[in-house]
């Protein structure tokens, strides 16, 4: 088990497998009357039950100081709080699959910000999966915009921000992680922050009461803390094994996983050519694990 949690590939696969199904339990909350703020506050949540008690059984608790409070607060706002707002406010406009699909797009997006910030950049094999992966999300979001209204349009434009914001916070999370600090003991914090965060906004909304609303749907709210306090020990052990290029692949994971549970949970229907994207980014996945597996061993990460 602990060489799964040190593997690259293995942590891939099953942070974006488990990223995968907050797209049809958004839908469930959404459909529900659950504003998106406060299902994002769920999400968070659901990573700080988790991680807290483990911490402290663990004698690994702490309070952050000096660079990890920057590193902290700003991974909590451009990684989960922008994010997360964004995308379960356009999952009831454009559906749980194609707002996973989004999830696609964000290695091009995070390959780009990577090469700006003077990276080490993927393989040749690596590029070849990441621009497959771009061709599928591409045909997927052809598909969906043919039948689409100018009101349509918009929230696909919103939806294109959610991966742009995710490859701004691989990035930053890679440059800025502080000396010394564990996965856990990050990811702990940074949602700690982002739960700070939601609770102001909601009061500054006067909407505090609408957390109660997260009770309507008592067996999504359930698999969406478990679902979220598994997927971010897993993630920050990827963002600091893998860096930020092979991080931001797990929207190929995601985006497949998102589309088949839609399909198969929510019973959404899409046209055969959105199939063929998403078979496409299969494609990429498949290439991007293949140039991990032929990159040399890299150093073992202490968790």
């Amino acid at each position: 088990m602990r060489d799964l949690l040190k593997n690259p590939v293995a942590l891939l696969l099953a942070t974006g497998a488990l990223i995968g199904f907050n797209f049809p339990l958004g839908k469930i909350s959404a459909e529900a009357g659950v504003p998106p703020m406060v299902w994002a506050l769920v999400l968070s949540a659901g990573v700080c039950l988790t991680l807290l008690p483990l911490l402290l059984l663990g004698g690994k608790f702490s309070f952050p100081k000096g660079k990890a409070i920057r590193y902290v607060v700003i991974s909590a706002v451009i990684s989960f709080v922008i994010p997360n707002i964004l995308l379960f406010t356009v999952i009831p406009h454009v559906g749980s699959g194609f707002s996973g699909l989004m999830f696609a797009l964000s290695p091009v997006f995070t390959l780009t910000i990577s090469l700006m910030a003077r990276l080490k950049g993927p393989s040749f094999l690596g590029v070849v999966g990441i621009v497959l992966g771009l061709i599928g999300a591409t045909i997927v979001s052809f598909s969906r915009s043919q039948h689409a209204d100018v009101s349509s349009y918009f929230w696909i434009l919103a939806a294109l921000a959610v991966p742009l914001s995710l490859a701004f916070g691989n990035v930053y999370r890679t440059i800025d992680w502080p000396e010394g600090e564990s996965p856990d003991a990050l990811a702990f914090w940074s949602h700690a922050v982002a739960v700070i965060i939601y609770l102001i906004l909601l009061g500054y909304q006067q909407n505090l009461e609408m957390t109660w609303s997260v009770f309507n749907v008592p067996e999504a709210l359930l698999f969406q803390l478990v679902f979220a306090g598994m997927t971010f020990p897993l993630f920050f052990r990827l963002q600091k094994a893998a860096g930020p290029v092979l991080l931001s692949q797990i929207g190929y994971v995601a985006a497949a996983v998102g589309l088949l549970a839609a399909t198969l949970f929510l019973g959404e229907i899409y046209s055969p050519l959105t199939w063929v994207g998403a078979a496409v980014i299969t494609v990429g996945i498949c290439v991007t694990i293949a140039a991990e597996i032929r990159k040399p061993k890299r150093v073992a990460l202490a968790v």
